[in-house]
């Protein structure tokens, strides 16, 4: 694998419960716009399912057959690859990957089907894992496609996976991100998991009681520096940092020690800390992941963690399962192409255990030196990723 290859980002495009498009997703982070979340009317549901933050109706659909999470991340592919200037002629002339982050996939065959099966067992199986394939058939891609279930750590995992296929050579531009729609199974089991807060995602607030799930998809156009310049596009934004780690200690619980997370972290951010201008965590406002990753932030920029600006995504959107990392990923790209980090949801009261900074009622610019944002995300199973994105002027 050539490590000199430098790792560009051409286009984004999201889905989220704001509705279709980065410019949408841009104006709520700016407005701090929350949406109440509500309830999924699922008739075949015997519980009363918690609260999701719910895509709206986004009009026709340019897959109309297709399950909600396919529509999602079609409709995001679609949005990255226009504004990476890419079109079908120019993804057919290069080799071209897709690689598509998921916690559920496609559930819904499998749970409208319960009960319905034509091979005499009662269930007839869908495999839920093929969006990449769906997206891939779609666009007439025939290069590497790889769909990538490392639960809500998914969609960073899926990005370090874009950048190593094209620094090893595998693909010139990969089609990478996550996305995930309602699952009344995923609900289900966080509810009894006690970990849905009943009001809205809260992250680092004192009173915090869970996350709330949300639908969406992020992606991401991803191909080296030289193939983007090659074919007349000079990008502003390198995917500088990726790397994974595993605690591999508890089915849902991350180490108490953070260790992992430290090291995947200082992995990504490399040998200039002092670089990073803004934090987009994990951050899914449960108990203990809220003050585990505020004290790994201290051990990543030590004293400075208190005045790195920190942006809560996920008390503006909600938990998007595998699609959080990528849209994490977006967030950040767009944080630098506006040169600001946007003030935050309003706190009640910050968790004096989570000694973070999260501007409140304003802006913080981005100084041209720190033009680098770390993105986190974990997952069930001890799955740790992060990412850096790099503005411009940091090349």
């Amino acid at each position: 694998m050539n490590t000199e290859v430098e790792v560009v980002v051409t286009g984004v495009g999201a889905v989220t419960c704001h509705g279709a498009g980065a410019d949408t997703l841009w104006r709520a982070m700016t407005a701090a716009g929350v949406r109440r979340p509500e309830r999924p009317a699922d008739p075949l549901a015997r519980m009363d399912l918690p609260l999701i933050n719910l895509v709206p109706d986004l009009g026709p659909d340019p897959v109309p057959a297709a399950e909600r999470a396919t529509r999602f991340a079609s409709r995001a592919a679609a949005e990255a690859l226009a504004d990476a200037r890419h079109d079908a002629a120019s993804l057919r002339a290069c080799r071209t990957a897709v690689v598509l982050g998921s916690c559920m996939g496609e559930p819904g065959p499998n749970e409208r089907g319960r009960g319905r099966g034509v091979h005499g067992d009662g269930f007839d199986w869908t495999p839920p894992f093929r969006l990449a394939g769906r997206l891939a058939s779609e666009l007439g891609v025939f290069g590497p496609v790889h769909d990538i279930a490392n639960a809500c750590a998914a969609g960073g995992y899926a990005l370090g996976i874009a950048a190593d296929l094209i620094r090893a050579g595998e693909a010139d531009v990969v089609i990478a991100g996550g996305s995930d729609a309602y699952s009344r199974v995923a609900l289900g089991c966080f509810n009894r998991l006690g970990a849905v807060d009943p009001e809205r995602c809260r992250p680092f607030e004192s009173d915090r009681a869970g996350t709330v799930f949300a639908e969406g998809a992020g992606i991401l156009v991803v191909e080296s520096a030289a193939h983007a310049e090659a074919r007349g596009v000079r990008p502003a934004l390198r995917l500088s940092g990726t790397a994974w780690s595993c605690d591999a200690g508890h089915p849902t619980a991350p180490e108490a020690d953070g260790e992992q997370i430290v090291r995947a972290m200082r992995q990504a951010v490399g040998d200039a800390p002092e670089t990073v201008g803004c934090v987009i965590p994990h951050g899914t406002g449960t108990r203990l992941n809220d003050v585990l990753e505020s004290r790994a932030l201290h051990q990543v920029f030590g004293p400075r963690a208190a005045r790195v600006p920190v942006y809560s995504l996920k008390a503006l959107l909600g938990h998007a399962g595998g699609a959080s990392a990528a849209l994490g990923a977006v967030a950040a790209a767009l944080i630098l192409r506006h040169g600001s980090v946007p003030a935050n949801v309003p706190l009640k009261d910050q968790d004096p255990e989570c000694e973070v900074l999260l501007p409140q009622g304003a802006a913080v610019p981005l100084p041209p030196s720190r033009r680098r944002v770390l993105v986190n995300a974990y997952g069930f199973g001890g799955n740790n990723a992060s990412l850096v994105l790099a503005g411009g002027e940091d090349r």
